[in-house]
């Protein structure tokens, strides 16, 4: 049967690629058919088409490789999986843009605080100063060069019992003295 007959011609199969026409028909023919299913499954119009075309995409990308009498069913599935593709971008796109919403507009720091921070840091580096120089050396390199306790130890070349001693002797002290500043 030739198309003009009704038939659909598939091309052949060392021929990747579908006959436009047989296109064609299929969308005249089923096109209304998977409109009201896709709707079904989605619930949105506007998804719905997109869904079909992304079907009928999928058709002429590799339609040919259904077989010509399960062509309509081929279509039917294929639609279906793009309508439950298209639902699955929709639900992590609603919450990426709800998570944005609740986060709400990013917190702008007033003058005072940092004015209040300013003063703060100002007054941890005149305590850190008045620290004797043994114990300071200790906070500075665990506290701005991020090292271990086990590696200060080793560079300095002392035991692991004294440099965290010293730690803990500065520390003792910094909140001695910044508790009274306040």
């Amino acid at each position: 049967m030739s198309p003009a007959e009704g038939g659909l011609n598939l091309p052949l199969a060392d021929d990747p690629k579908i006959d436009s026409a047989l296109v064609s028909a299929l969308y005249e023919e089923h096109s209304q058919e998977l409109r009201r299913f896709l709707f079904g499954v989605l619930r949105d119009h506007d998804l719905a088409t997109d869904a079909l075309q992304n079907a009928f995409s999928k058709m002429i990308e590799v339609g040919h490789t259904a077989r010509q009498e399960t062509l309509k069913g081929w279509l039917f599935r294929v639609a279906y999986h793009e309508a439950l593709a298209l639902r699955r971008r929709q639900g992590v796109d609603g919450k990426a843009m709800r998570k944005i919403a609740s986060a709400g507009p990013p917190a702008s720091e007033a003058p005072d605080e940092a004015l209040c921070r300013s003063e703060a840091v100002d007054r941890v580096r005149s305590a850190l100063e008045q620290l004797p120089a043994e114990q300071r050396q200790v906070v500075r390199m665990r506290m701005y060069q991020q090292q271990t306790f086990a590696a200060i130890a080793a560079e300095l070349g002392l035991p692991l019992g004294t440099v965290l001693t010293r730690m803990k002797l500065a520390v003792d002290k910094l909140r001695l003295k910044l508790a009274g500043d306040e």
